[in-house]
């Protein structure tokens, strides 16, 4: 029996701007497991929200192209009343921001218990109100029958979050995005809502998405993680292997710009993520942004190649990159 969860193929989502159509995800292709966390990072504007939109079909007047196989379904050719029978039930997403995700004029209670409603239309009132009390239990949310009966407004940040987890888990879905789940909140509730998401990983064996811009948490929490920029993967490997060897320049980038112990002077990435309007749509995206590289070291149509088993990376750049503050030979040497 395979473990295979979710496959993306050749992904392409793309907007209009004008008369034309701009690719924000662009040729994506990636898989994940059953119990597996795959992170996904990168700056904003990389593309990351765009992918998970994409993956939950929520985009409205984007052109999609490519396929995203959830099991043996394709999400991106499934028709609107399929998606929203998959929608909550074997595919759920938690949103960075739980006060727009939350209806301000609902009950906490209603808004968990519509969505097994929708989904498991077999159950008695009762037993709704049971599981919304177990769920509530679950995600950690002390005295929840008093919280039943409260409105989004009424709660914290960390509470508001831990309600749009309970809503996701609802249903025991087999593929879970969180899509910056910690975003604004203290450290402290941070953790815990990071040990939740471990927590309902192995309870449910789900295949779990996580997307941040934070390295620290996908380093505690992934499995395997892809670096995204400019709609690309441009990087993609075991959480150890990643961390351990990093090669492609904007991967080691982001990595030499986390302050480490002892360090003197923090890296800063030259430049910004092109808009979208402005990407460059040949050639290395990143190249603009590592100008002391030659151009002859870029590939003129990237691709991602196995550097090693499972470890893939975008041009042949890496293994000509050097951070211009550090002796080009001492650089390029210590590249595996």
């Amino acid at each position: 029996m395979s473990n295979k969860l979710l496959k993306v193929e050749n992904l392409k989502t793309s907007f209009r701007i004008g008369d034309d159509y701009y690719a924000a995800v662009d040729d994506v292709t990636l898989t994940l497991n059953k119990n597996e966390v795959l992170g996904i990072v990168g700056e904003s504007g990389s593309g990351k929200s765009a992918l998970a939109f994409s993956i939950m079909g929520l985009h409205s007047r984007a052109k999609i192209d490519g396929k995203i196989m959830l099991n043996d379904t394709d999400l991106a050719k499934a028709a609107p009343a399929q998606l929203n029978k998959i929608r909550g039930d074997k595919l759920a997403m938690i949103f960075q921001d739980p006060l727009t995700a939350l209806n301000p004029l609902m009950e906490i209670g209603a808004q968990i218990s519509e969505t097994l409603l929708l989904h498991r239309q077999e159950m008695s009132k009762k037993q709704r109100y049971d599981r919304v009390i177990e769920l509530l239990n679950m995600v950690g949310i002390p005295r929840p029958e008093h919280v039943y009966e409260q409105y989004p407004h009424e709660l914290s940040g960390g509470m508001r979050q831990r309600v749009v987890i309970a809503i996701a888990i609802a249903n025991k879905p087999e593929l879970l995005i969180a899509d910056e789940p910690t975003t604004a909140l203290d450290v402290t509730i941070q953790a815990q809502i990071l040990d939740l998401i471990r927590q309902l990983k192995n309870d449910m064996e789900a295949g779990i998405i996580l997307i941040t811009h934070d390295l620290g948490v996908v380093a505690e929490m992934a499995d395997r993680i892809a670096v995204m920029y400019a709609g690309q993967i441009v990087e993609i490997a075991d959480v150890h292997t990643l961390f351990e060897n990093p090669l492609h320049p904007y991967t080691r980038s982001l990595l030499n710009s986390v302050p480490a112990e002892g360090q003197d002077k923090l890296h800063v990435i030259q430049g910004i993520v092109p808009s979208l309007k402005n990407l460059p749509r040949k050639g290395c995206r990143f190249a603009a942004r590592i100008p002391w590289i030659d151009e002859s070291a870029h590939e003129e149509n990237p691709e991602l190649h196995e550097v090693s088993p499972g470890h893939f990376v975008r041009c042949t750049c890496h293994s000509h990159f050097y951070f211009p503050d550090e002796g080009k030979e001492e650089q390029t040497n210590g590249i595996s």
